[in-house]
């Protein structure tokens, strides 16, 4: 976990980024831990990026119970705010039980939990408070009583979006793929839900960059964002540019890939605020993901894990290269 006094800049100077969403614990055959891609995402960019004024802050909702408790702590130990956690007496605190077989990972999300019951009004109050330059969100916190609050939140922070696209079944909709898509400015998915959304929104089929340019213009996107795996990565812009970052020069082997997307996300976010080069951006968000995959979890325990990158992207004491 990282240090919550390590020197920051001042409020003037920081760069606040809300994160919306589920919260939870993750379940998996031998193991407990924290997650739900806003902290995850969360913990990455405080982790890179305290030092060029980097504010994460999440909403999101927890119920009163163990889990909860456990979770909340692990916020504050993270030096993350906890104005935008809310409590729950009636609901549990999210729980994804993990499995895993020759085909990949298996999520099982259960139904009527905390992260479901977001309160808009408080959700509100977050934006109006923090004023942020960035909203993150997904699709998965919106498939039931949460949705009043994002559509809150994005009212009141006239902020700029990140749409992390999540689909989980039963959880998708398309109706909330739908209003999501027309709140966003910047959307990332990887290629399998890119074929899927595109069909869903009713773009048809064909090759993936034809299918990214019909969702750019039906939806007004500013870039799309697809993933790749090892494979890499490309983004294409409103404008018809396109980046492309192929695999890693090193290859690795992966321990345990949950958590890479968010690794993923949370660097190009940092890119976003800092002005990096797109072509770099990428590079350097494809090889974060890498690092995540060499973790078993999505989080690191130690906030060394990060210093080499805050050296290497040169993040420290406002240094912006």
């Amino acid at each position: 976990m990282l240090e919550p006094n390590a020197a920051a800049p001042s409020a003037e100077d920081s760069t606040a980024i809300v994160l919306f969403g589920e919260v939870l614990v993750d379940c998996f055959p031998d193991r407990e831990v924290q997650g739900g891609a806003p902290f995850n995402v969360a913990h990455h960019l405080l982790g890179l990026g305290r030092g060029v004024g980097i504010a994460p802050i999440l909403v999101t909702r927890i119920g009163k119970d163990e889990h909860g408790r456990r979770l909340l702590e692990s916020i504050q130990t993270a030096g993350l705010p906890v104005d935008g956690v809310q409590q729950d007496c009636l609901h549990p605190t999210g729980q994804v039980r993990i499995s895993m077989d020759a085909n990949g990972h298996h999520f099982e999300i259960a139904p009527e939990q905390a992260w479901d019951f977001i309160h808009a009004e408080m959700a509100r109050l977050v934006a109006l408070s923090r004023r942020p330059q960035w909203v993150y969100f997904g699709t998965l916190a919106q498939r039931a009583a949460s949705r009043p609050a994002l559509r809150a939140l994005l009212q009141a922070a006239h902020a700029r979006t990140f749409l992390d696209i999540n689909l989980r079944d039963p959880w998708v909709r398309k109706d909330v793929l739908r209003w999501s898509l027309g709140q966003a400015e910047v959307v990332k998915v990887n290629e399998e839900e890119l074929q899927r959304v595109a069909h869903m929104m009713g773009q048809g089929s064909g090759p993936a960059r034809q299918l990214g340019e019909r969702l750019i213009h039906a939806f007004n996107l500013r870039q799309l964002l697809v993933t790749q795996g090892e494979r890499g990565v490309w983004l294409l812009k409103s404008n018809g540019e396109l980046f492309q970052s192929g695999a890693a020069d090193t290859v690795i082997e992966p321990v345990d890939t949950v958590g890479a997307g968010d690794g993923f996300a949370a660097v190009f976010l940092l890119g976003l605020t800092q002005d990096w080069p797109m072509q770099q951006t990428l590079a350097r968000a494809h090889r974060f993901a890498g690092e995540i995959c060499r973790l078993r979890g999505a989080i690191p325990d130690d906030a060394s894990f990060y210093q080499p990158f805050i050296q290497e992207w040169r993040l420290e004491g406002g240094t912006r290269t």
